[in-house]
């Protein structure tokens, strides 16, 4: 019985989604945990006789095979999906899975460095080598732009506008944006550009990248990640730390100083402003504090 409603369904999301292979089989797979569940219990009735009752013991279920929240939350979106095309396509007259209520997931944040910490990391350079030189103009340039991690290592020369203090950053989905860059980065790059990678051989197709490993081509993301857990073992620092961090300290402190979210949502290339928001983890002392200072209703 239930095989037909499936392939029913997985022709309604190829043609009228048009879902990709991958996506379609992702919900295929929530559907037969639905039915794995009904099976296990000796239940397996039509989807128009299961109740919210029923979905909620499932729920439990998923839970004790202690798959994580975010997990039972994707299957929830799965069995949501299919009960849409049930009432499409006249299966069920109602959707029992309308109160469903998925698990809360708890978006875990990365640890933010002080500044005196940062400032503690990038001293743990050896400026006197290629390596070291590199590696501080990275940095710098991390802290001071927040960028990612891709975006850093795909920073291509053409993209520097030192003199006028921005650079130009090709972000997620090919977007672009110009982000300003702090003095103290600008001079680090301009050190690495004119006294470090002129002396490199660089390889065909990388010409035009800024930073190169020592082969002349493209740093990796986990060469990066390599460099910056090292430097903070050396600095004695016991938080969890990558690249990442950076990125969320720089938008972090700019916050706490007193920047305008908008403006930071801009320099880190954020679609959404909630995004953003999730990143500076904005306690609630800190928006009362913004608010009983900025506000017109609450000063005098």
């Amino acid at each position: 019985m239930w095989e037909a409603y499936k392939k029913g369904y997985k022709a309604w999301l190829r043609l009228e989604k048009s879902l990709s292979d991958h996506s379609v089989e992702a919900y295929l797979r929530d559907v037969n945990k639905l039915t794995d569940y009904l099976q296990s219990v000796q239940k397996m009735v039509a989807p128009a006789d299961l109740t919210l009752k029923d979905l909620q013991a499932f729920i439990r279920w998923i839970g004790e095979l202690e798959l994580t929240a975010t997990s039972q939350a994707r299957i929830i979106s799965g069995i949501r999906s299919f009960y849409r095309y049930c009432l499409v396509e006249q299966i069920s007259a109602t959707d029992p899975s309308t109160l469903l209520e998925a698990p809360k997931t708890r978006r875990k944040l990365p640890d933010v460095l002080s500044f005196e910490e940062i400032e503690s990391v990038i001293a743990q350079l050896d400026q006197s080598t290629p390596e070291g030189g590199r590696n501080k103009a990275i940095l710098e340039t991390m802290y001071s732009c927040g960028l990612r991690v891709s975006e850093v290592v795909n920073l291509k020369i053409s993209c520097l506008y030192l003199d006028v203090g921005f650079i130009r950053v090709i972000g997620k989905g090919d977007k672009e944006r110009l982000v300003p860059i702090g003095r103290e980065a600008s001079k680090y790059i301009r050190i690495y550009k004119e006294d470090i990678r002129v002396h490199q051989p660089v390889k065909p197709g990388f010409e035009d990248i800024l930073f190169l490993n020592k082969h002349g081509r493209k740093l990796s993301r986990i060469m990066i990640f390599y460099i910056i857990r090292d430097l903070a073992r050396k600095a004695g620092i016991t938080k969890q730390i990558s690249p990442h961090t950076f990125r969320h300290s720089f938008a972090t402190h700019l916050v706490e100083g007193g920047a305008d979210l908008r403006a930071v949502q801009e320099m880190l290339g954020h679609e959404s402003i909630t995004t953003t928001e999730i990143y500076t983890h904005l306690d609630r002392d800190f928006l009362r504090d913004t608010l009983q200072r900025f506000h017109p209703a609450y000063r005098g």
